[in-house]
């Protein structure tokens, strides 16, 4: 992949590749050893004078994973030369880890990249739960992926839990933190970290209602303990479920948590126009 500028002022090499570019300094100390940065074609460092006009290109190129690369349905939302975004079934780990290393979204999108040609790599801006499901932000070079983390990015999930919240709409301000180990689950406690989720009823069922849930703060499980903090547990969840809810989750035939991350809204990082991406699953019964 190539990212290229053209220059509109004079100056340093480095100050468009830190300014206009948006690049970390550590990535442009590391691409300036390897004649990844060019002005009208030609490799220079990054002291070199820019003038208005001058073509700056950067090449960018990623390492081939240390996992494997599989052939298996990937379903898409969005795509352009710097993002993939895509849903993830419920049941998948995002990368692999030393339980298990292969099967997971990394290994899906390493085997799209390859059937398609494109030296890119698997750089998560946002992650899901295993049991969590729907749309995924990825960036395709760790140049973007930077970018992508220090933007707005504004998440929306929808939940079916059991019962109704008392208002139709609210926040739940409530800290979280972790269990005592070994346990790897999180809990409300005064000792947490602030944490804050937006709620709306969306609609309301037999012994269940179907939330829109909005992280104003990114907590592990986040959405699920707070959830059961304010009495209604999400259907199918066999951590932070209590027995009302396994026994309604039963009675449903759920097979899986019902928490799916909807939509996605935030600046694309080169242009800055305003993408908003929804999934194409959803919340159901």
């Amino acid at each position: 992949m190539e990212l290229c500028h053209i220059a509109r002022r004079a100056g340093r090499l480095s100050s468009f590749l830190l300014g206009e570019l948006g690049m970390s300094s550590g990535l442009m100390n590391k691409l300036k050893w390897i004649d990844a940065i060019r002005v009208n074609g030609v490799p220079r460092r990054t002291n070199f004078p820019v003038q208005p006009g001058d073509r700056i290109t950067v090449r960018l190129d990623e390492e081939a994973p240390a996992y494997p690369a599989e052939d298996g349905p990937l379903e898409i939302v969005y795509e352009d030369d710097h993002l993939l975004v895509v849903d993830k079934p419920p049941g998948m780990l995002i990368h692999p880890s030393r339980a298990q290393f292969t099967g997971t979204l990394a290994n899906l999108v390493a085997g799209y990249y390859r059937r398609a040609g494109q030296s890119s790599a698997f750089h998560p801006v946002t992650r899901l739960d295993r049991d969590t499901y729907g749309i995924v932000l990825l960036a395709k070079n760790a140049h973007i992926h930077a970018l992508l983390q220090a933007a707005p990015v504004e998440k929306t999930y929808h939940a079916l839990v059991l019962g109704r919240p008392a208002e139709e709409q609210g926040l739940i301000r409530a800290p979280i933190a972790r269990r005592p180990l070994p346990s790897l689950l999180r809990e409300v406690s005064p000792a947490g970290k602030p944490s804050v989720t937006g709620y709306q009823v969306l609609e309301t069922g037999a012994g269940w209602s179907k939330l829109a849930l909005r992280p104003f703060t990114g907590r592990t499980h986040q959405l699920r303990v707070h959830c059961a903090y304010m009495g209604c547990p999400i259907l199918g969840d066999p951590q932070y479920g209590n027995d009302r809810s396994w026994a309604l989750s039963q009675a449903l035939g759920l097979d899986h948590q019902r928490l799916c991350a909807k939509s996605l809204a935030f600046p694309h990082p080169i242009g800055g126009e305003a993408l908003v991406l929804h999934s194409r699953m959803d919340a159901t019964l």
